[in-house]
């Protein structure tokens, strides 16, 4: 028997168990507790596998244990169930029988953690706290690049959750055989859209397909207008290259492709900013070699020009591709791919321009809008809102906020489904379906919707 087929039979048999929304909140908040309780233990074994900072890592524990407290909440408030009772009415045509609707767990789940945030994105991080809130046990799949932290974390899950509930698995066969397994109901993929591509044909192709969670490839593209550009040019400059190149560039959110006006002035503030940035490494050995390759091909086209931050031995040097509006129109998909790492595309244009550039991108997780004092942007927002999952207005989109209003997704090549969310309120949905009780014996109901609403849980009722 493989690892996958024990876990796999194992999350089965545990789905059959009913638990209640407050058992699976405690379990939550037990995690988060865990966490902060091996935070420096945990925090230089990621430091030595990922070279990421120890700073930027004790600040991921931390946003980490808050997400799992979040789906406690999200979990004890109940509303996520969407609860709804229709009373019986005769006089309808045709007439309406006692219908009670709310959303139950599909079972167990695979996930899928990604490289850039060994915490937030990983063995505890979003999908399975969302997961487990939801009433889905999880069976994760480590990521080979920091496969010791993988394994110290999804200890302390299972000190902590019932047999059955959570398990790891490693190695690339295994992620195949994982997402194919019968018992498997829905997966979370958060990585590249090469990878996530080929899992999300794989859960597709099954004798059942069930559905694909996948956050993939997003450029994030940011539009500062000329009121924007005469006002505030070197605060853009220096805002741009500090949040592209912040952690390596290693960042799904980070603003990899900027239109500036022509002649304001933006593109030397970023150039002078960029002699300040720091190099850094890569996750991997692998990654630096693409992200080497990326800068290489943007500076073989003659329309582009390449500026070079700090050079340093074993480091990959940040780099800004200057470009403008003709020729980004003439190829736009050498400009639209997503580069892992501490680079952007800087993009000139004269108004009259703005309109074919925007019309040319593809869906995003992010986009931004950098306008003037006072100055009216509702058509610009207008044209870029229906490419981004979540609209920006004056700042930088490499920070995600955990919130019941958050969105983080959007359309293809963003993500495999554009209607969720891997990070808010709203990412429980994903590991929920409904189902609808017609004339059902008290006793035979969830409590969620029994008369008198015994819960007390946020419902619709007519």
């Amino acid at each position: 028997m493989s690892d996958v087929t024990a876990a796999a039979e194992a999350a089965a048999d545990a789905a059959l168990i009913p638990t209640t929304r407050e058992e699976r909140a405690a379990w939550l908040d037990a995690l988060a507790a865990a966490l902060e309780r091996d935070r420096t233990a945990l925090v230089a074994l990621a430091a030595e596998e990922t070279h990421l900072s120890e700073a930027r890592l004790d600040g991921e524990v931390t946003r980490t244990a808050a997400q799992l407290r979040f789906f406690a909440g999200v979990a004890r408030e109940g509303g996520y169930l969407e609860a709804t009772i229709d009373s019986p009415d005769p006089s309808l045509i045709p007439p309406r029988p006692d219908l009670r609707r709310m959303l139950r767990p599909v079972g167990p789940v695979a996930v899928y953690t990604s490289s850039n945030f060994p915490f937030a994105f990983s063995v505890l991080g979003n999908d399975t706290a969302s997961a487990l809130a939801a009433g889905c046990p999880v069976i994760v799949k480590a990521h080979p690049g920091h496969t010791r932290l993988s394994r110290r974390t999804a200890e302390l899950a299972a000190s902590v959750l019932p047999a059955g509930w959570f398990a790891l698995v490693e190695g690339m066969e295994a992620g195949v055989e994982l997402v194919q397994h019968p018992a498997v109901r829905a997966a979370g993929f958060t990585g590249s859209e090469r990878g996530g591509r080929a899992l999300f044909d794989l859960a597709s192709s099954r004798p059942d397909p069930i559905p694909f969670y996948g956050e993939l490839g997003s450029v994030n593209p940011v539009v500062v207008t000329r009121a924007a550009a005469r006002e505030r040019a070197a605060e853009i400059g220096a805002g741009l290259v500090g949040s592209f190149t912040r952690d390596a560039g290693q960042y799904c959110t980070k603003p990899g492709l900027v239109f500036v006006p022509s002649g304001e002035g933006v593109d030397d503030a970023v150039s002078a900013a960029l002699g300040s940035a720091p190099a850094s490494r890569q996750l991997t050995a692998g990654m630096s070699a693409a992200y080497a390759s990326a800068v290489e091909a943007l500076g073989g086209d003659d329309a582009v020009t390449v500026l070079l931050g700090c050079d340093e031995p074993g480091t990959s040097t940040p780099a800004v591709a200057l470009t403008d509006a003709a020729a980004f129109l003439a190829a736009p998909e050498a400009f639209l791919e997503e580069h892992f790492g501490p680079v952007t595309v800087l993009v000139s244009y004269r108004d009259d321009e703005l309109r074919a550039l925007i019309a040319a991108l593809r869906p995003s997780l992010t986009a931004t809008v950098h306008r003037g004092t006072g100055e009216d942007v509702t058509a610009l927002a207008a044209a870029v809102a229906p490419i981004a999952g979540r609209l920006l207005f004056d700042g930088w989109p490499t920070g995600v906020a955990i919130g019941w209003a958050q969105h983080h997704g959007g359309s293809w090549p963003a993500t495999t489904a554009s209607l969720h969310t891997s990070v808010g309120a709203t990412a429980i949905r994903r590991w929920l379906a409904p189902i609808a009780y017609q004339d059902a014996p008290q006793e035979v109901l969830p409590p969620e919707l029994r008369d008198n609403n015994p819960l007390g849980i946020p419902r619709r009722e007519s």
